[in-house]
């Protein structure tokens, strides 16, 4: 029940951010239709975030028949969690990274990029998946999948502002559109700041005794974060707002650890995770075949 009780405070948070917006914009009648507008987003965003994430994204349904190692490793790291088995897609993008989304493990879903299959081990795509799999037993899909729709939309109305604000002299002008555009986005950045960091490493220690080995994660995460910073995530460079929903942030440029990242700094998730194997997390049972590339794709 926590989750859901995140999940309220989250949304009344990003509501009241998007009515705030729109009476910077245009008054009283601007207040009103924001919060029309957020009630419609809202309601949208519980029951169809999910889907909308997948769309943005780009990701394609695969199955046993398409990619059958990735599928079974997904569906055998599922089952070894106690989890229902999610829908398993792929993202074209050769950035390799990953995410899960979905309201809840029954309607739940994980998607990686062709980029990450092709590039890591099988052991290391396994740490990665289970991961992923952690967000979804901690619910926190449901968290990180509305606040990117959320997000999304609260920059819309910054972008609106920009181009419509500036004439609407009950509320505020030219300054109530300059206020939105710098303050309704730094806002939801910072929402999502507050329910994305400490997730991570929840995910990466839940995601660890999963695979059983912490290791092998670690080694994903290096990779992940130093090929990353050479790749353009196309995707999640149209959609900045879906950049919290990756294991590694996709987005170049950004600080880790600094005040407005959504990530931890991937050296701390690193020297977190040998704390764990140092602890002794067993290792893995999955098949260690070293295959890279052609059985995932």
């Amino acid at each position: 029940m926590s989750g859901y009780i995140k999940t309220f405070m989250l949304m009344a948070a990003l509501t009241a951010v998007f009515i705030g917006a729109g009476a910077l914009v245009g008054g009283g009648n601007g207040a009103v239709v924001a919060l029309i507008l957020a009630a419609g987003m809202n309601l949208l965003a519980f029951w169809n975030s999910d889907r909308a994430v997948l769309s943005m994204t780009g990701a394609r349904l695969v199955t046993e028949g398409s990619a059958p190692d990735y599928v079974r490793m997904v569906h055998r790291l599922a089952d070894r969690a106690g989890l229902p088995r999610p829908q398993v897609y792929i993202i074209d993008s050769d950035q390799p990274n990953a995410f899960a989304t979905g309201r809840s493990p029954d309607r739940a879903a994980v998607a990686a990029t062709t980029g990450l299959l092709r590039r890591l081990t099988s052991e290391e795509v396994a740490g990665v998946m289970a991961h992923e799999l952690a967000h979804i037993r901690n619910r926190d899909t449901l968290i990180m999948t509305i606040t990117a729709t959320m997000a999304g939309a609260v920059s819309m109305l910054a972008n609106f502002a920009m181009f419509f604000g500036g004439r609407n002299r009950e509320g505020g002008g030219i300054l109530g559109s300059l206020l939105v555009m710098i303050f309704a986005p730094l806002a939801a950045a910072l929402v999502q700041m507050a329910i994305s960091r400490g997730r991570e490493y929840e995910a990466d220690r839940i995601g660890a005794e999963i695979a059983g080995d912490p290791m092998a994660l670690a080694s994903a995460l290096r990779k992940i974060d130093q090929i990353a910073r050479g790749i353009d995530n196309r995707q999640a460079e149209a959609n900045p707002a879906l950049a919290h929903l990756f294991i590694i942030n996709p987005l170049h440029g950004g600080a880790r650890d600094a005040l407005f990242s959504t990530h931890p700094a991937t050296e701390n998730r690193v020297a977190a995770l040998m704390q764990l194997a140092e602890a002794g997390v067993r290792r893995s049972s999955i098949p260690r075949t070293g295959r890279r590339g052609g059985p995932w794709a």
